[in-house]
């Protein structure tokens, strides 16, 4: 899709409900459109508009191998909500146990290097698989959550994964977000209810204190503008 379109689109929604963006890009891509979730508030909030829109509609999410068992207490609650499995997609073995036999178990502590390659062989890898055959992806990116997200668009072009990608709850605020989920009993992870605002593998995620970045208790131990895993490159 061409730069020009992006923009056209953008303002096209500038001022649109999620729902609104979702319906439109469900309706025109079909079966070619999926929601990457990460079981985020942000992706449960989506995981319930795009059933309501199509229940058809592709929802999958990663098993890292390393996630909370709270993570995999809310696959299996969504999954029973919405009447709805979610694709799970897994590391390859072989590239995980070569990577842990070659530099350890917790490898990811010792360099940025090191954790963005486990990341990679985590959850790079099997998203570019759960890509093929889409053109566009719905995330659940917020301008608000963390520096390195401050600009996003409502649509964007993902030149990484030859993608158009979406993000429909850019411009809502946390408590939009809570206020939502709690108005529409919407199931989320126990974790947040434990200062934990932001969930990711179990070694590389910590509860935050109070007044820190909701993103702060990712990767705490590197610098604020290193602390993304490679998913979301512009």
């Amino acid at each position: 899709m061409q730069a020009d379109e992006i923009k056209q689109l953008n303002e096209q929604f500038a001022n649109s409900t999620a729902q609104e963006i979702l319906n439109y890009f469900i309706e025109r891509f079909g079966d070619k459109i999926g929601l990457a979730s990460s079981l985020g508030a942000e992706d449960q909030i989506l995981t319930e508009m795009v059933v309501a829109i199509n229940p058809a509609t592709k929802i999958f999410t990663l098993d890292t191998g390393r996630l909370f068992p709270e993570t995999y207490d809310l696959i299996d609650r969504t999954s029973r909500k919405y009447k709805k499995n979610m694709e799970v997609f897994f590391p390859k073995k072989k590239k995980v146990q070569k990577m842990v036999n070659a530099k350890g178990i917790n490898l990811f502590f010792e360099s940025v290097e090191n954790r963005k390659e486990c990341c990679f062989n985590r959850k790079i890898e099997p998203l570019q698989r759960a890509f093929k055959g889409l053109d566009v992806w719905i995330c659940g990116l917020r301008s608000a959550q963390s520096v390195t997200r401050a600009d996003i668009d409502k649509v964007e072009w993902d030149a990484n994964n030859n993608l158009l990608k979406i993000n429909p709850l850019a411009d809502w605020t946390e408590e939009q977000v809570w206020d939502y989920i709690k108005e529409r009993g919407i199931p989320y992870n126990t974790l947040h209810d434990k200062d934990f605002p932001s969930i990711g593998c179990q070694p590389c995620t910590r509860a935050v204190m109070e007044g820190e970045d909701v993103r702060a208790g990712r990767w705490w131990w590197e610098n604020p503008d290193t602390k993304e895993c490679g998913l979301h490159k512009r």
